[in-house]
């Protein structure tokens, strides 16, 4: 059965589509079908003169369900981008990052090669991203469902004021603020937009829900980490004029008159991800976001185990007799001194 790679790139970067030329090269010439939107092919035509590499174009001859796996080539937002055409199946995305940060993408271009080959060699895991559903609701009608790989960001649509919000848990609300928006997210998008909100980073095997207000006036408007289970909801208070906008990753919006509600759970949908790397979330943080671990030695191997022993028992001693102690002798008074002597005796100082 032939196997069919679907190339997704930034068609508004040439490295872009050089990357992307380069991948259908090697795939041809492994023995796999590289298969790209008409759209994509069109626009790498257009850059890099006729490519003439044997390809497929995706629905004409070929359909998403027949892809094994798609490779992107760019940033977070192709990889955003790429998890759209993919909602719903089960076809895992391997991105590449031509971008800056890239924290979705398994590789860097200059692996690129490498990454080819691990796909054609089917050297790769797959693990699986939880993604939300959002549903908004105004003027008590259902006006839109959607989803997120990452967060429905709620912010204030005009510049000059914020809006008026409450939260909710549950069916139970939290607290009422005004603030410049409220984001909702996933442990995926946790080091995303809720990161720079102040949100915590979640480790994505963590499943849970996160609400992380921005920039609120408020004294208890803390970001929040719930349950899978639990359902997130945020009103738009009709206290003053002031609209909202919602966003979904950054890419589906739709505007929040005051009054309208939008509910948060998660999804029975998730993305999958392919990873060439065994590597460690922590590391990947250290890695993208290039953190500062100058100084850190970890365990010392043998030393340490070497140097591990038992915790000595310190028994009580036991407990010494009371000593008996005299009692402090009392300095005379002047009463005392005036007290008749003893028979026999004459009192000092008595005429």
């Amino acid at each position: 059965m032939s196997r069919r790679v679907l190339i997704l790139a930034h068609t508004g970067r040439e490295e872009a589509m050089a990357a992307a030329l380069e991948v259908c090269l090697q795939l041809q010439a492994s023995g796999l079908i590289p298969v790209m939107s008409r759209n994509e092919l069109a626009d790498m035509s257009a850059h890099l003169g006729f490519t003439g590499v044997p390809m497929e174009i995706l629905d004409v001859d070929v359909t998403l369900a027949a892809i094994e796996l798609v490779m992107v080539l760019g940033g977070d937002g192709t990889i955003l981008r790429a998890a759209e055409e993919v909602r719903g199946l089960d076809v895992p995305l391997l991105g590449v990052n031509l971008g800056h940060v890239g924290f979705l993408a398994e590789s860097e271009r200059a692996d690129l090669a490498q990454t080819v080959d691990w796909v054609v060699r089917r050297d790769y895991t797959v693990e699986e991203r939880m993604t939300i559903d959002v549903t908004v609701w105004a003027q008590g009608r259902k006006i839109l469902q959607t989803w997120a790989l990452n967060e429905v960001a709620i912010e204030k649509g005009n510049r000059e004021r914020m809006i008026e919000v409450v939260t909710e848990v549950d069916g139970r609300p939290l607290s009422s603020f005004g603030c410049d928006g409220i984001v909702m997210a996933t442990p995926t998008g946790s080091t995303a937009y809720a990161f720079s909100a102040g949100g915590p980073v979640v480790w994505p095997e963590v499943e849970a829900l996160l609400m992380v207000p921005i920039s609120a006036h408020a004294l208890f408007a803390k970001p929040l980490v719930v349950s899978p289970k639990s359902q997130l909801a945020v009103e738009v208070l009709t206290r003053t004029e002031a609209h909202g906008v919602m966003w979904c990753d950054g890419r589906r919006t739709v505007d929040l008159p005051p009054g309208s509600r939008i509910e948060v759970t998660k999804s029975d949908h998730p993305v999958r991800l392919a990873r060439t790397h065994q590597t460690p979330f922590s590391a990947r943080l250290v890695r993208k976001f290039e953190l500062p671990i100058e100084g850190w030695r970890g365990r010392a191997g043998e030393e340490a185990a070497a140097r591990t022993s038992q915790i000595p028992i310190v028994r009580s001693p036991k407990p010494m007799a009371p000593v008996a102690v005299p009692p402090a002798r009392k300095a005379p008074s002047a009463t005392d001194q005036a007290w008749p002597a003893p028979s026999g005796r004459r009192a000092p100082n008595t005429p």
